[in-house]
C-alpha cells in the first residue's frame, strides 16, 4: 500500500518538475536569443532573393554574427517570422543579438543606395547614367524611352532593383506630378494636354538652371505662344541638330550655334517652327512643370543672358536692346578684365 501510495505521488509530482524543467528551459532559450551576439564590428549582411531562413541562418553563424544557427530558426519558427524576412542587404551592429537581427530583417531597414538624376537631362544622357550605376541590376529595357518621360530626382534604391524598375519608377513619378498639378493650372494657357505641358516645361528647363527665374521665362513663352510669336529658344535648335548633345568645332572645343543652323528648319527649331517642338528637348523637373502650369504673368517677350548665370527680361524691342547691349559691355569688360590677368 505504502508502495503504491508513493507511486501516485510521484506520478503527480511528474508533470510539476516537467513544467519546472520546461519553464526553465524557455527562459535559457529568451536569454539566448536576446544576450549580445558574438559580433565585434558593425556589418553589412545580404539576404538574397528567395534565399531561405535555414540558408540565412547558417550564413550568420558562419560570418560569426551568432553562435548557433538553430537558435535563430528556433526562434524565427516560434513567433511565425520564418516567412517574413525580407530581401536586402542590412547593417548589424557590433554585438546584435538573435531578436536584433531578426526584427531588422523582418522590418526590411535594409541598407539605401541613392542615385541623382539632374534636371534638364534628355532621356538618352539618364539612361547612361543609370546604365553606368554600380549598384543596379539587370539591362536597359529594350522598348524606347520616350524623351520626357522620366522626372528627374534622387531616388532611394535597395540593392536587387533593376535598371528597369528604376525608369517605370521615374515615369510613375511624372505621372504623379502631372496628376496633382495638371488640375491646379491657371485658366487660359495656350498648352491644351498634360503632354504640352511637358514639351513647353522642357523648353524652360533648358533655359536656365536658376530656380527662381523658372516661372518668369515661363511666362515669358506663355505669353509669345498666346501673341502667336515663335519661342526662339536656342536649346530647340540643339535638339533638331544633336539631340541634345553639346556642340564642338573641329578643334573639340564647346561651340555656340552657327547662323546656317539658326535657319535650318526642323520639327523642334523654334526659330523656323510656329508653336512648340515636336517633342520634349530634355526630362524637366517637378519646379519646370510647375512653372509651366502656373507662370508668371510679366508680359515680357524678350530675354538674353545677363553673363552672370541668369537672365534679362524686356517688354519691348527697345528695352531688349539696351539689355543686349548691356550684355556685349559686359562681354567686353570681361575679356579686358582676364587679358589683363585681374
Amino acid at each position: 500500500m505504502k508502495f503504491i501510495k508513493g507511486l501516485l505521488s510521484l506520478l503527480v509530482l511528474l508533470p510539476f518538475l516537467g513544467g519546472i524543467a520546461l519553464g526553465g528551459g524557455w527562459l535559457w532559450f529568451q536569454n539566448e536569443i536576446a544576450k549580445p551576439g558574438p559580433s565585434t564590428g558593425q556589418v553589412v549582411f545580404a539576404v538574397q532573393p528567395g534565399e531561405t531562413l535555414t540558408s540565412v541562418a547558417a550564413r550568420l553563424e558562419q560570418d560569426g554574427l551568432v553562435t548557433d544557427d538553430r537558435l535563430v530558426r528556433l526562434k524565427a519558427r516560434l513567433d511565425g517570422s520564418e516567412l517574413a524576412i525580407k530581401t536586402g542587404e542590412y547593417i548589424l551592429e557590433p554585438r546584435a543579438s538573435i531578436v536584433d537581427i531578426i526584427d531588422i530583417m523582418i522590418e526590411g531597414k535594409s541598407v539605401l543606395y541613392k542615385i541623382t538624376l539632374p534636371e534638364g537631362r534628355t532621356t538618352a544622357q539618364l539612361l547612361k547614367i543609370i546604365e553606368e550605376d554600380p549598384v543596379l541590376e539587370g539591362a536597359l529595357p529594350t522598348e524606347e524611352v520616350a524623351e520626357g518621360t522620366l522626372l528627374p530626382d534622387t531616388y532611394l534604391f535597395q540593392r536587387g532593383t533593376s535598371r528597369a524598375d528604376l525608369i517605370a519608377r521615374m515615369q510613375d513619378a511624372q505621372d504623379k506630378v502631372l496628376d496633382e498639378l495638371w488640375p491646379q493650372r491657371a485658366e487660359g494657357l495656350p498648352i491644351s494636354t498634360p503632354e504640352e505641358a511637358i514639351i513647353l516645361a522642357s523648353v524652360v528647363e533648358k533655359e536656365t538652371g536658376i530656380a527662381s527665374e523658372r516661372p518668369q521665362i515661363a511666362g515669358l513663352f506663355t505669353t509669345r505662344l498666346k501673341r502667336g510669336m515663335r519661342l526662339e529658344s536656342d536649346p530647340t535648335i540643339i535638339y533638331g541638330i544633336s539631340k541634345g548633345e553639346p556642340l564642338y568645332n573641329r578643334r573639340g572645343e564647346r561651340r555656340t550655334l552657327y547662323r546656317s543652323e539658326i535657319d535650318r528648319k526642323t520639327d523642334w527649331n523654334t526659330y523656323q517652327i510656329d508653336g512648340l517642338p515636336k517633342t520634349p528637348i530634355c526630362n524637366p523637373g517637378r519646379d519646370a512643370i510647375a512653372a509651366v502650369l502656373n507662370p508668371d504673368e510679366t508680359g515680357h517677350i524678350f530675354f538674353v543672358a545677363d553673363g552672370k548665370g541668369g537672365h534679362l527680361f524686356a517688354r519691348t524691342l527697345a528695352e531688349h536692346n539696351r539689355n543686349v547691349a548691356a550684355y556685349r559691355k559686359y562681354e567686353r569688360e570681361e575679356i579686358q578684365r582676364e587679358r589683363s590677368g585681374e
